[in-house]
């Protein structure tokens, strides 16, 4: 690994208070390097038993939404041969190529439970009954970390198969069967797309907000270099374009269910609202094969009753509801999350009642996350340097 004057920096595997990062995803990968580039020994600390654990957990067709070109972690570019619009295994493949190009310390099969400062220092409790002491922490576990679904009334007693969508690998299992999806983020509109493709005899989309809708490119621009390009800038001037845009750009879905938002594309994505993708979604929603419907509101025996009052009987239904970022038990009692339990913090920035405590992967911006966790692993690496 060299400096910009071209020597090898050297690293001290031998020091007992590295930066240990918690995490082998992307941002606990990106972090690692970043610090590796600059001569400070980082590691990993990976609750399973590789790298890039939850991206081998998602569905089968899932592809980035971000372009190949501004997806790749510091350091390393990904492949030309992986395409434009990376598949979920080529991504598994890059985070593997990275850790071993960038010859990061992984540690495999340790889970940390909670940390806490000690003195100048952090203090680590891990599997095992492990005590590790580091000179600073970097919290990496992730944005899609536990699985979140709704208390719904009458949830415990439903007599259908209830799933989430983190459950979810292919429509082969569903084929035949009416089935519901809950929520209309990416995931939950491109499970839907992939059911009705794959056989499912009806499927339905629950939705309590509409969502924006966008394009993944237009003759050759992709929707990522847009938000690039507006992240930072007021939503009172973005959100008028982008509503002109999506009128020319996006047919109009209220005469199938779903009418345009009603607040802007900006403001609601940062408020955490990500527009949907169209990867087949809309074609799918104009040819009937995917039914959006109310949102669901509560269960009655084998029924689901949705918002509008109409009850269903699908055979399964499956919660594309999010996840929880679940730091509570790690980090809860160090006041440095918010009433959502994300970080007040991320990237090079420590909360001044924690210093030497760093967060990345905690945010889903426009801009794309992949992109953003390279940003802040410069940014942490700086500051830790």
């Amino acid at each position: 690994m060299a400096d910009e004057k071209g020597k090898r920096k050297v690293i001290d595997l031998t020091d007992e208070r590295p930066v240990y990062i918690i995490g082998g995803g992307p941002g606990g990968l990106a972090a690692a390097a970043a610090l590796r580039e600059r001569g400070v020994r980082a590691v990993v600390l990976e609750r399973s038993d590789a790298v890039g654990a939850s991206w081998r957990g998602h569905y089968d067709r899932l592809h980035l939404h971000t372009t190949r070109k501004l997806s790749g972690l510091p350091g390393l570019a990904m492949p030309r041969s992986f395409g434009r619009w990376v598949s979920r295994d080529d991504v598994v493949r890059y985070l593997e190529k990275y850790a071993e190009f960038h010859e990061l310390e992984i540690v495999t099969g340790v889970e940390v439970s909670r940390i806490e400062p000690a003195g100048d220092d952090w203090l680590l409790h891990a599997t095992g009954g492990r005590r590790l002491t580091g000179r600073a922490v970097v919290i990496a576990t992730g944005y899609n970390h536990t699985p979140a679904l709704p208390d719904w009334e009458g949830r415990d007693s439903y007599t259908g198969e209830l799933l989430h969508a983190s459950d979810y690998r292919a429509p082969g299992p569903f084929a035949g069967k009416d089935v519901l999806v809950v929520g209309v983020g990416n995931t939950g509109a491109e499970i839907a797309v992939d059911l009705a493709a794959g056989g499912a005899s009806r499927v339905r989309l629950a939705i309590r907000t509409p969502p924006h809708i966008v394009r993944r490119s237009t003759l050759g621009w992709p929707t990522q270099r847009t938000g690039v390009l507006v992240r930072r800038l007021p939503a009172l001037l973005v959100d008028p374009a982008a509503r002109v845009l999506s009128r020319i750009s996006v047919p109009d879905l209220a005469p199938y269910g779903l009418p345009r938002p009603d607040k802007g594309l900006l403001k609601r994505a940062r408020e955490g609202a990500i527009p949907v993708q169209d990867m087949g979604f809309i074609q799918a929603v104009r040819k009937g094969s995917v039914e959006p419907v109310a949102a669901l509101a509560s269960f009655e025996g084998d029924k689901v009753v949705l918002a509008d009052g109409s009850s269903i009987t699908p055979d399964t239904v499956i919660a594309a509801t999010g996840y929880r970022r679940s730091l509570e038990g790690l980090i809860g009692h160090l006041d440095v999350l918010d009433a959502g339990g994300k970080p007040r913090t991320r990237g090079g920035r420590t909360p001044k009642q924690a210093p030497g405590l760093y967060f990345t992967g905690f945010t889903n911006p426009i801009s794309g996350m992949l992109r953003e966790m390279g940003i802040d692993a410069r940014k942490i690496a700086k500051s830790l340097s």
